[in-house]
Order: C-alpha cells, then structure tokens, then sequence
C-alpha cells in the first residue's frame, strides 16, 4: 500500500506543497481539499 496526503486548502502553498511531495516520491497519492471555486496552478 503507497502513502497518502491530503492538502486542506488550495491557495499557493497547497498546491506547491503537493507538486513537491510527488516530486519526492512518484507512488504519492494526493487529495487536496479546496472550499472555494479557485485552485492556485502558479507553483
């Protein structure tokens, strides 16, 4: 079984948080979790 994040919150340092932890390991997976209509792809 692979390890699991989750990201609460999907303003810049959501996203970057997750690209890097993929980054550093490839079987990651990510769930992120955003409340409001936008999600920040600027990382």
């Amino acid at each position: 079984m692979g390890r699991k994040l989750i990201v609460v919150g999907g303003g810049t340092a959501g996203p970057s948080t997750a690209a890097e932890a993929r980054r550093r390991d490839k079987s990651l997976e990510v769930t992120m979790i955003e409340a409001g209509e936008f999600v920040s792809y600027a990382a």
